[in-house]
């Protein structure tokens, strides 16, 4: 009878626990419109009268911002809980949106959408991640790289909606839809994220493997001495830089490279945020299986061929694109697993959430640098083209980077 009872127990507590993922999913899909923004670029660059490189600048604003304030955020999680942390930086979304209605410079644009917005992200984002992590010690980086999948994934939806609302209400009204929609969602979804009270709510044959390990407890401290946070560190800001830069460039090269219209290339953005978001697991999987060097190595690999592939395209060629653009994608996306999921294979669980904040930053370093690379590139030489030159050139510096520091640490600190 005893038996039974646990198994039943079990099955609730397992099924429990799963629902945690598409609650941060959905949480994500409002998050990441941001990955949208090259749907957003010509219709700011014609109603602001501005260039393609200042037209970037609230996207990399809102990146930057969102990099520099996970870190900061991810003190009080553990003070406030995920639910507060997850409401209070949807308010700030959907209110840097709202306000972005009301903008009549590219520079208004930058405070509203770059700095408010992106605020906003960078303090919600770490709460539905580290609830899932949390919830899934046995399954980490499936757990992580399913929830992030929505950031990923949000183009699918958002990019042709984004498009039809502009088409329908112009640039200025879509700005303030959004941001009302954005603010009740988050909060309505944050409302029943939680931690595990404590183990009991956590199958303990799944907790087993964990416990076997040998504990790994390195603080930012600790952590920051070592060559493999390096690693990681300098890893994670190629994959970012290059995967930002792709996602800010999707819609721009398919329009003036392919030739594709405005509307087939936002619907182009949305399959490829299907491979983005399915790279998060993918790579998340393969990461706790095979080890973060080997996730980085495949990662960047693919990177280098498909902007060769890229760079051998015609006009016209949608095929050549279409591979391109979704293995640069699905690449690109996983390293929003791969990165949260080796900073606690190589340094463990107990100060996690400050020691991802801190490689977290990486994040907000290639958001800046690629911004800059395609639209300087862009106005410069007149084609996104000429961006997948540094690109190459940049991730093989990742595979070298993978090999000679992303190793496990020699000495762990109990």
């Amino acid at each position: 009878m005893d038996e039974i009872l646990n198994e039943e127990i079990g099955i609730a507590l397992e099924t429990k626990r799963w629902l945690y993922i598409p609650l941060g999913i959905l949480i994500f899909m409002c998050m990441g419109t941001v990955y949208s923004w090259s749907v957003f670029r010509s219709p700011v660059e014609e109603s602001l009268n501005i260039s393609a490189t200042q037209s970037g600048l609230p996207y990399m604003v809102f990146l930057l911002f969102y990099a520099l304030l996970m870190p900061v955020a991810s003190g009080f999680i553990n003070d406030y809980g995920p639910r507060l942390v997850t409401m209070l930086g949807g308010v700030l979304v959907g209110l840097g949106w709202f306000l972005s209605s009301f903008v009549t410079s590219v520079n208004q644009l930058i405070i509203t959408y770059g700095v408010i917005a992106g605020a906003g992200v960078g303090i919600a984002y770490g709460a539905p991640m580290v609830v899932a992590a949390r919830w899934f010690p046995d399954k980490r980086g499936l757990a992580v790289g399913l929830t992030l999948g929505g950031f990923g994934i949000s183009p699918v939806i958002t990019a042709p909606l984004s498009r039809w609302l502009i088409d329908s209400y112009g640039l200025f009204q879509t700005f303030r839809i959004l941001g009302i929609a954005f603010t009740i969602i988050v909060i309505i979804l944050a409302l029943p994220l939680r931690f595990p009270k404590d183990e009991s709510e956590i199958e303990y044959d799944k907790l087993e493997s964990e416990k076997k390990k040998k504990a790994i407890n390195f603080t930012a401290k600790d952590m920051i001495k070592n060559k493999a946070f390096y690693g990681l560190w300098i890893c994670f800001s190629i994959g970012t830089l290059t995967g930002l830069t792709i996602i800010g460039i999707s819609s721009p090269v398919a329009q003036e490279i392919i030739n594709l219209d405005a509307q087939i290339a936002s619907l182009m953005v949305a399959l490829f945020a299907i491979f983005n978001a399915a790279g998060r697991p993918i790579f998340g999987t393969i990461t706790d299986n095979f080890g973060a060097k080997r996730a980085a190595i495949l990662s960047f690999s693919l990177i280098i061929l498909s902007s060769v592939l890229m760079l051998n395209n015609q006009e016209g060629s949608m095929v050549l694109y279409i591979i391109s653009f979704s293995v640069l994608w699905l690449s690109s996306g996983g390293w929003l697993a791969i990165a949260p999921a080796a900073t606690a294979a190589l340094f463990g669980n107990k100060h996690y959430t400050k020691n991802y904040g801190i490689v977290f930053l990486a994040y907000g370093i290639g958001a800046i640098s690629g911004n800059l690379i395609a639209g300087n590139l862009r106005d410069m030489l007149g084609s996104y083209i000429y961006t997948f030159y540094p690109i190459i050139i940049l991730a093989g510096l990742g595979i070298i980077a993978a090999v000679f520091l992303l190793k496990m640490p020699q000495e762990t600190i109990e």
